[in-house]
């Protein structure tokens, strides 16, 4: 079938040749990943990025589930000898599964239905008689059904039932149906009596109405979560009463006798209302609830993107705090690495104020560890922690900053983290965790649940397996992209690595437990399980900072060395020295060095890595300089301008940490003088920015931002 596949994928895509599409496909059947296709085998693809190369990837398997529907349809007809050549065509080249499912329906096997019922007493002859419209006489002609049915009236009506089925499973007359639908379908909902007070969160839905196809994401997600928990009753309607006409216009023939055609409309009028009706209106609810995930599930992956390349302070060391009122403050003193050295406990925030010997507490350890920066978790007492520190004449410089704390808890009470610190309680691992998100946000987040990490909404109402299916894509894409180092990174990072995984993952932990830090990559062969193919997949993505060989330390494959070192004995020079003379990099001609293997993207990236040895592609940390005057939402007023930090993006706009307990929201409209799609056009996870109050809210804790004719 890949073969098939590649000609569909190409003609979908329409901007590659379908050898590169096919290329990408027998690379996926093969077990390539999607990270080392789009990096190592860019010649093959016509170098697909890896965006393109997860999209074929993801059609690949939504075709491959299509062709395993088609062949049970198609053996289910098959057995009830009903297969003609021209239906098994129309099946097998039919790439909509509503339109398969259509197909399908008059042949699927139906249980305990009205017209089956009918059927079984013998009356589709007599249903066929009455939908020909051709008989003067529909009494009559019942009467000879009258004894099974037990009535005239009764067999009148079992056939009624029979030719209301064949309506409601008529192509034609579904897809004029659906089309309705889609284009003409409004959303209604209504507050369910007596629910008033305990869905107020939903007031805006209590009697609400708009064109499904006006509905975008976040409000459908919002409605059905409403009726979900019942708060609210929700229907997708029609004009019926137009419906019913247009599809008896349809059935009813010009020349049928009046009785017939009263007989046939009011067949139609059943089927429609009775069974095509409720299952398209399902179809069109399902297939918006579809989209409306796609769209949530998108925008949740794309902040987790965001914040998981997130800029990290690098190899320094910092003292974590996980701030709090009548707990005090949890202090843990991290190395370079992450490595808990010291851990204990201030009081400088209510009831205690120990203001004294919390700052002779914090000089101590800053001068004591040598500390380059403070950490402080964003949660309870965060602010009022953060304001006493910057306030302590402290030893030596040291950077303050600020971290989402999201999630901490669910790390510091999960197998992993008691796994790390059996002997240590959950406060001290929530400020570890704390900590080591400044260090590295990418090394420490892999570590919880990504719908745990905050930056979503709605991740909870969505598709759970397409999330965890999108979530898992970003986080591999993040890990593989970044680059990681063998002899520092926990199993859970490895297990995010190109053809890694949890099993792989937890035996290259313990070979380095036994063994000692890894000195070249050509080692991880003696890694147990570590096969040549999954050394091809992962070798690329890992790194040996200061290892015998530099090119472990860059995204150049082993299974380019040679030529990396053809490339340096050609120019004179060794690998380290290629590394530091740019000049002599760039005036290497790389068109000597094309084969039919390797072409000129390749050697380009092999130049960049050479160029830029261990280099990260995420940028700096910086601190975020808040508005000390502003402590509470009182402190607001209209037209003040603050910085802030922008922590979720939303649909319908972006969501500010402005330094105290309550976020404000710049709504999408505020964002940006042109119109935008997202708000994601304007700004990113992370991103400071400068905004402005235009409302306040204070009962409700509710502030309302701009950018607009802010200077950034």
């Amino acid at each position: 079938m890949a073969n098939v596949h590649a000609n569909v994928i190409t003609a979908e895509l329409g901007t590659y040749l379908r050898k590169h599409v096919a290329a990408c496909l027998r690379l996926l059947d093969e077990g390539a990943t999607v990270p080392f296709i789009s990096r190592y085998r860019k010649e093959a693809t016509g170098g697909m990025d890896e965006v393109t190369v997860h999209t074929i990837q993801m059609r690949h398997q939504e075709l491959t589930e299509l062709d395993k529907r088609k062949e049970y349809i198609l053996d289910v007809i098959r057995e009830r000898d009903m297969l003609t050549p021209e239906l098994q065509e129309r099946i097998t080249e039919t790439l909509d599964p509503v339109v398969l499912e259509d197909i399908y329906l008059p042949y699927k096997p139906k249980r305990n239905t009205r017209a089956q019922a009918a059927r079984a007493l013998g009356l589709e002859p007599l249903a066929k008689i009455i939908m020909s419209q051709t008989s003067s006489d529909i009494e009559k002609q019942a009467k000879k059904f009258a004894k099974e049915a037990g009535s005239i009236d009764s067999a009148i009506a079992g056939a009624s039932d029979i030719i209301s089925e064949w309506v409601s499973e008529s192509e034609k007359a579904r897809n004029l149906v659906r089309s309705r639908f889609q284009r003409s379908a409004t959303i209604r909902s209504k507050v369910v009596a007596g629910k008033e007070e305990e869905g107020k969160n939903y007031q805006n839905y209590f009697d609400f109405s708009e064109p499904l196809r006006m509905c975008n994401s976040h409000r459908y997600l919002a409605i059905r979560r409403g009726e979900e928990e019942g708060i609210l009753k929700v229907g997708i309607t029609i004009e019926d009463d137009e419906m019913v006409d247009r599809l008896s216009r349809m059935f009813v023939k010009s020349t049928a006798t009046p009785e017939t055609a009263t007989l046939v409309k009011n067949a139609v009028k059943d089927g429609y209302k009775r069974l095509m009706r409720p299952s398209i209106e399902n179809e069109i609810a399902s297939a918006t609830k579809e989209k409306s995930d796609e769209g949530a599930i998108q925008m949740f992956a794309d902040n987790v993107r965001q914040l998981l390349m997130s800029a990290p302070l690098g190899r320094k060391r910092v003292l974590a705090i996980d701030p709090g009122f009548r707990t005090g403050c949890k202090l843990a003193v991290l190395d370079e690495q992450g490595n808990l050295l010291q851990h204990d406990v201030i009081y400088p925030t209510p009831p205690a104020n120990d203001f004294v010997g919390s700052a002779d507490a914090l000089c101590f350890y800053v001068d004591r560890y040598r500390i380059d920066a403070i950490a402080i978790g964003n949660g309870t007492a965060g602010r009022e922690t953060e304001r006493f520190i910057r306030d302590v004449m402290l030893p030596r410089k040291v950077q303050i900053f600020m971290v989402n704390e999201n999630g901490a808890s669910i790390y510091s009470a999960s197998e992993v983290a008691r796994e790390e610190f059996p002997n240590e309680d959950v406060t001290v691992r929530g400020a570890v965790s704390i900590g080591r998100r400044l260090l590295d946000p990418l090394a420490e987040l892999v570590k919880i649940d990504p719908k745990s990490i905050g930056v979503g909404q709605y991740q909870h109402d969505v598709n759970q397996t397409k999330l965890k299916e999108a979530l898992d894509y970003v986080v591999e894409s993040c890990v593989n992209t970044v680059g990681v180092n063998i002899n520092t990174a926990s199993k859970q990072l490895l297990s995010y690595v190109s053809g890694i995984g949890p099993a792989l993952a937890a035996n290259i932990v313990k070979y380095r437990a036994e063994n000692g830090d890894f000195t070249t990559r050509q080692q991880l062969l003696d890694v147990p399980r570590m096969g040549e193919k999954a050394f091809q997949q992962c070798a690329g993505f890992l790194r040996i900072p200061g290892g015998k060989n530099p090119l472990d330390n860059t995204a150049v494959h082993p299974e380019r060395y040679a030529l990396v070192e053809q490339i340096a004995a050609d120019a004179k020079a060794d690998i380290a020295r290629l590394s530091k003379d740019r000049n002599l990099l760039h005036s290497i001609e790389l068109d000597k060095y094309i084969t039919k293997e390797v072409g000129l993207p390749t050697l380009t990236d092999i130049i960049l890595e050479l160029e830029k040895p261990g280099r990260d592609p995420r940028e700096t940390a910086e601190e975020i300089p808040f508005d000390d005057s502003v402590r509470k939402i009182d402190d607001l007023h209209i037209g003040q301008e603050l910085t802030g930090k922008v922590n979720n993006i939303t649909a319908f706009g972006v969501f500010v940490d402005l330094g105290m307990k309550e976020n404000g929201l710049i709504h999408i409209s505020q964002l940006s003088d042109r119109f935008i799609s997202s708000p994601a056009d304007v700004v990113s996870i992370g991103q400071n920015i400068r905004v402005k109050v235009i409302d306040i809210d204070t009962a409700r804790g509710r502030i309302a931002l701009t950018i607009k004719g802010v200077a950034q």
